[in-house]
C-alpha cells in the first residue's frame, strides 16, 4: 500500500482489534486512537479451539475478545461476530489476526544442490514463516524411495521445489519433481483437496515439471528463487507461500473461513508476522536486529543485517514440550554450568523431564527458576548457532580465495555480525515475564554474546505478531503501539572482545552527561551496571585495553551514544567468547558476582547458602 493511502487509512481508524491464534492460547489486543496517538486499551486471552470438542477456532478468538469486553467496557461482538465499524464506543473500525494453532505451516523443501538451491528454497520457506519439515536434495544422501516414503510420512502443508539456475540443469529437476508426483502426499489436514506445491527452479524447466505435477497436485509456478548462482529471489516464493496458507492450508482448518471473512487483512502465520515487524523496525531506524521467540515447542531467530532477512526456527528446542530436547542437544554438563549450586544431575534432568510432561508449571523456589533459565540459556545458544548457519553468504558464488580457503577454513560465511549488531529484541514467557528484567538481559547476554555496544529489549505482553500484521494496513498504529507499548528497552551491554587475566584491566568507560563526567574501570571478569532509565541517553567513551576490541581494532578507543532502559548500562569484561571458569569453585563464585552485580536474583537465605557454598564453606 502506498504511503499516502497508508496516511488515508490511518485517519479512518480510530479503534483496531487484533488477535493471535496460537497453538494453545489465542490473545487479543484492544488498540484505540487517544489524543491522535494510538495506544493498547487491553488485552485477552483464552483457550484457542482448533481442536476438539469445539474444532472452530472463531470460539477462542470470540471468548478472547469477551474478555477484552469486560476489561475495556466495551461492546464489540453482536451475533457471534465482531462488530465493524465502530458507531459510538461499540464495535472497532479494523480487526487483523495471525495463527500458528494447529502446529502452524508446515512446508517440506525439494532442491538438487542441500548448501545452495535447497538452502535458498529453504530461506524462502523459512521467511514466509514456516515450519520447514525436512529438506529433501539430490546430495542428502537417501535413496528415492526414502524420500518417496519421507514425504508420505510427514504429510507436508505444502511442497516447495527448487533447483537450478535459469538456463542450467533441467532433467535432474524434473526427477525430483517426478519423485513427488510418484509419492503423492496426502496433506496434514485433510485428503478433500489437492497438496499445493510450489515451483521456483530453473525457468526452461517449467513445462516439463508441470506436466508432472499438474494432475497430482495444486501446483503453482513462480519466479526462480535462484536465478543465477550470484543472485537470490526469494520474494515470488515468500509471497506464493503466504498466498497459498490462507486459501488453501487455512480453508481446511476448523472455523478459518469464518475467520477469514472477518478480517480486514490477509491472515498471516505468526512467525511472519513478527519476521515482518522486525523488518520494519530494522528500515525505520537504519540498524542491523536481531529478534528471538523462545516458546514451549519452537524458537525462532530473525535477524535483518544491512537489509538482508533472515529467519530460522529450531522446533525442536523449546521451554516445555521440547524441553528435553534442549537437554539432549545441550548435555546436563552445558545447562549445570549456568547454575551456582551443586543440585543433582539426576534430580535435573528428572525435573526438566516433568516439564515437558506439565508444560503450564512454572518454578516454586529460587533454584527452580535459575536452572529454567540456564536451560533458556542453552536453547538461545544452539537455536542462534543454527540461525547464524543458515543466515550465510550464497554458497557456489564464485569469490577470490584467500590463506584460509586454502587451509579449509573457507566457506560460505555467516552474515551474522555480532560487532555490527545493534539491537537484540527478546520474546516469549521466559523472556517476557521473567520475574527481574535484569534477569532477561543476562539471559540474553550469555546466550548471544553481543559484541561492541549492542541495545537490548523485550516484547513486554508477546503483541509482535499482532503489531506485525497491524502494519499491513496502517503502520502508523503499529509503529506507534510497539515503542510505546510494546518494546521494554532494557539498555545498553558494552563487551569487548578478547581475553586477558582475570584481575586485570579489561576497558575503561568515560561517561559525560549535562554539567556531569565520570569514570568507570571494568576489570578482566567482571561485570558493572550503571544505572541509566529509558529516557536518557549518555555520551560515552570505551577505552579497551590493549588486547580487547570494542569495534575499531585492539586497543582502540569508541566513542559512542549509549540508550538507557530498565536495567541500565551493562558493562561486560567478561571477554568473547565468553569462557566460564573451569574450576568448579570458581565458576559458582564468578556467576554469583555478575548476578549480584546486575540484581539477577534477590538477597536471601538461599542466595546466601550460595555463597557459602562457591567459598568452600
Amino acid at each position: 500500500m502506498p504511503p499516502s493511502e497508508h496516511q488515508e487509512r490511518d485517519l479512518e481508524l480510530r479503534s483496531i482489534l487484533a488477535t493471535d491464534c496460537g497453538s494453545t492460547t489465542t490473545k487479543a489486543i484492544l488498540i484505540e486512537l487517544v489524543d491522535r496517538e494510538y495506544r493498547l486499551r487491553v488485552r485477552g486471552e483464552a483457550p484457542t479451539t482448533v481442536e476438539a470438542p469445539f474444532e472452530d477456532v472463531t470460539v477462542g478468538v470470540l471468548n478472547a475478545v469477551r474478555e477484552v469486553e469486560e476489561l475495556s467496557g466495551r461492546t464489540l461482538i453482536r451475533d457471534g461476530a465482531i462488530i465493524r465499524p465502530q458507531s459510538g464506543d461499540v464495535g472497532v473500525d479494523a480487526y487483523v489476526s495471525t495463527s500458528s494453532a494447529g502446529g502452524g505451516l508446515q512446508v517440506m523443501v525439494v532442491g538438487l544442490v542441500r548448501s545452495m538451491t535447497a538452502e535458498s528454497a529453504e530461506r524462502a520457506a523459512l521467511g514466509a514463516g514456516a515450519i520447514v519439515m525436512d529438506v529433501l536434495a539430490l546430495d542428502d544422501g537417501r535413496r528415492d524411495y526414502e524420500r518417496i516414503e519421507r514425504m508420505r510420512e510427514l504429510r507436508p502443508d505444502m511442497i516447495l521445489i527448487s533447483g537450478g539456475t535459469d538456463g542450467g540443469e533441467v532433467r535432474r529437476v524434473v526427477e525430483m519433481a517426478e519423485l513427488v508426483a510418484a509419492a503423492n502426499p496426502q496433506a496434514r489436514l485433510g485428503a478433500s483437496y489437492e497438496l499445493p506445491v510450489i515451483f521456483a527452479g530453473n525457468s526452461a524447466a517449467r513445462e516439463l515439471v508441470t506436466g508432472a505435477l499438474e494432475r497430482a497436485t495444486q501446483l503453482t509456478v513462480v519466479d526462480n528463487l535462484r536465478p543465477s548462482m550470484e543472485e537470490e529471489n526469494l520474494g515470488p516464493a515468500r509471497g506464493e507461500i503466504q498466498e497459498l496458507f490462507l486459501q488453501h492450508v487455512m480453508a481446511q482448518a476448523p472455523g478459518y473461513s469464518k475467520l477469514i471473512d472477518w478480517t480486514d487483512a490477509d491472515i498471516m502465520p505468526t512467525p511472519a508476522a513478527v519476521g515482518t515487524l522486525i523488518e520494519a523496525v530494522a528500515a525505520r531506524e537504519g540498524i542491523n536486529v536481531v529478534g528471538v521467540d523462545i516458546g514451549g515447542a519452537t524458537t525462532d531467530v530473525f535477524s535483518v543485517f544491512d537489509g538482508t532477512f533472515n529467519r530460522t526456527v529450531s522446533a525442536n528446542l523449546g521451554m516445555s514440550y521440547s524441553i528435553s530436547n534442549v537437554l539432549a542437544e545441550s548435555g546436563i554438563a552445558n545447562i549445570l554450568r549456568w547454575v551456582a549450586a551443586h543440585p543433582n544431575p539426576n534430580d535435573l534432568s528428572n525435573d526438566i523431564r516433568n516439564k515437558m510432561v506439565r508444560p503450564t508449571t512454572i518454578p516454586q523456589q529460587m533454584l527452580g527458576l535459575m536452572v529454567e533459565q540456564a536451560v533458556a540459556r542453552e536453547a538461545l545458544r544452539l537455536a542462534f548457532a543454527q540461525h547464524k548457519m543458515l543466515a550465510s553468504e550464497l554458497k557456489g558464488v564464485q569469490r577470490q580465495r584467500d590463506i584460509s580457503d586454502a587451509f579449509g577454513a573457507g566457506g560460505a560465511e555467516t552474515l551474522v555480525n555480532m560487532m555490527r549488531l545493534d539491537l537484540i529484541v527478546g520474546s516469549g514467557g521466559v523472556l517476557s515475564h521473567a520475574p527481574r528484567r535484569s534477569q532477561a538481559a543476562l539471559m540474553m547476554i550469555d546466550a548471544f554474546e553481543p559484541r561492541g555496544v549492542t541495545r537490548l529489549a523485550v516484547d513486554s505482553i508477546f503483541m509482535m505478531p499482532q503489531l506485525g500484521v497491524l502494519s499491513t494496513i496502517s503502520d502508523t498504529a503499529a509503529t506507534q503501539v510497539f515503542y510505546r507499548d510494546c518494546l521494554v528497552p532494557l539498555g545498553s551491554c558494552i563487551a569487548p572482545v578478547g581475553s586477558g587475566r582475570a584481575g586485570n584491566r579489561c576497558m575503561t568507560i568515560t561517561l559525560r552527561g549535562p554539567g556531569e563526567r565520570s569514570e568507570v574501570a571494568v576489570a578482566v571478569g567482571e561485570m558493572k551496571l550503571i544505572e541509566l532509565p529509558a529516557d536518557e541517553r549518555v555520551e560515552v567513551t570505551i577505552e579497551p585495553a590493549r588486547g580487547f576490541d570494542v569495534g575499531e581494532g585492539r586497543g582502540r578507543p569508541v566513542e559512542a551514544t549509549i540508550a538507557g532502559g530498565t536495567v541500565g548500562l551493562i558493562l561486560d569484561g567478561r571477554g568473547r567468547p565468553l569462557r566460564l571458569p573451569g574450576d568448579d569453585a570458581q565458576r559458582i563464585h564468578a556467576i554469583r558476582s555478575w548476578e549480584r552485580a546486575l540484581g539477577v536474583y534477590p538477597d536471601s537465605v538461599l542466595t546466601q547458602r550460595l555463597d557459602e557454598e562457591a567459598a568452600g564453606l
